[in-house]
């Protein structure tokens, strides 16, 4: 059968740098958007704020690399818009530092367990 004429799943590959105190929200929203499959890192980074300074009565010091969490998520195209609206709206605060969503082509899904490819493997 020719590529062109197999109707192939497109899926995405979530990578959402998020404030460690957004993370259940986040992963609340998720879950009502439908994926509760994720996979969680605690990080450590800096946008363009470069960290926090601060001056106060024990001195001055400066933060350059702050906790992050990162989430990795694989979805299907076709959910990836709803999922990127919930995440945003449960992360944002408003402030510098909320996070970044980034977002990838994954070619192909596939279960260990029970070789499923696609869909059914997400």
């Amino acid at each position: 059968m020719s590529e062109t004429s197999t109707k192939v799943a497109t899926f995405k590959k979530l990578e959402i740098i998020i404030k460690p105190g957004k993370f259940e929200a986040v992963k609340k929203a998720m879950a009502a958007s439908g994926y509760t499959g994720l996979t969680m890192s605690q990080v450590e980074g800096h946008g363009n704020q470069k960290g926090l300074s601060h001056t106060g009565g024990n001195g001055h010091f400066r933060l350059e690399l702050l906790p992050k969490i990162r989430l990795e998520a694989v979805v299907t195209e076709h959910d990836l818009e709803p999922l990127i609206e919930a995440i945003t709206k449960a992360a944002n605060t408003g402030e510098p530092g909320d996070g970044k969503i980034f977002v990838s082509d994954i070619k192909e899904v596939i279960r260990i367990r029970t070789g499923e490819r696609g869909a059914k493997a997400l």
